[in-house]
Order: structure tokens, then sequence, then C-alpha cells
């Protein structure tokens, strides 16, 4: 199993579940899913999220997907973007993302060994 992370919020989460897909404004806007490999999660949480409340991440079984799945990005920094709707059968596990006393994002799986 390959694993990647897409955070959202916990509202769009259920918006998803309730319509069977889950289509962000990204893959609207962009035409793909922003994911992140788990050495990334942490960066691209406290980046672009901190200080918000109410986030979930997905984690993501990428072997499952039916979109393409398209490693980008510059340097030694590649993103995972996923072209097409997210499937919720290739939904691993959900967990809240919470902060630490110091307002630092915690990650939220247990580590896996692949």
């Amino acid at each position: 199993m390959k694993v990647i992370y897409h955070i959202t919020t916990l509202a769009e989460w259920a918006d998803a579940q309730a319509a069977g897909v889950y289509k962000p404004e990204s893959l609207l806007r962009e035409g793909f899913i922003h994911c992140s490999p788990a050495e990334l999660l942490l960066h691209v949480a406290n980046f672009y999220f901190s200080g918000r409340k109410g986030l979930v991440v997905l984690e993501i079984d990428e072997e499952r997907l039916a979109a393409e799945v398209k490693w980008e990005g510059e340097g030694h920094a590649k993103f995972p973007h996923i072209y097409g709707p997210l499937e919720l059968s290739s939904v691993e596990n959900v967990a809240a993302l919470k902060a630490n006393e110091a307002g630092e994002f915690e990650f939220p799986f247990k580590p896996t060994i692949h």
C-alpha cells in the first residue's frame, strides 16, 4: 500500500460522505486534489493551515485510486496530486488534525512500516 495524505475540513469530509465522492474546490479550480507524502504532511499543515481548527487528515491508499496521481514539484519536494475525484473507498483512515500546546500540528497517525 502506498499512502498519501490530504488535509480537509470536517465539514467538507462530511459533505463527501453524504455525496459518496470527494470533490474539493481545488479539483474544480486547479484540476487536481493536493496531497502530501508523510514526510511533508506537517510542513504543509503548519504552513497552510496554522491556527485553523476542525481539520481532518485523510490517509489515502494511492494504489486504490481510479484517478491518475502525478508526483509534481520542484527540487526534492514532490507532492502527489490526484487528477480526478477521490473515491471514498480509497480512504484508509481519517484522523483529526490537532495542534499541540506550541500551536504546531502533530502527525495524527501511528507510523507505519511498508
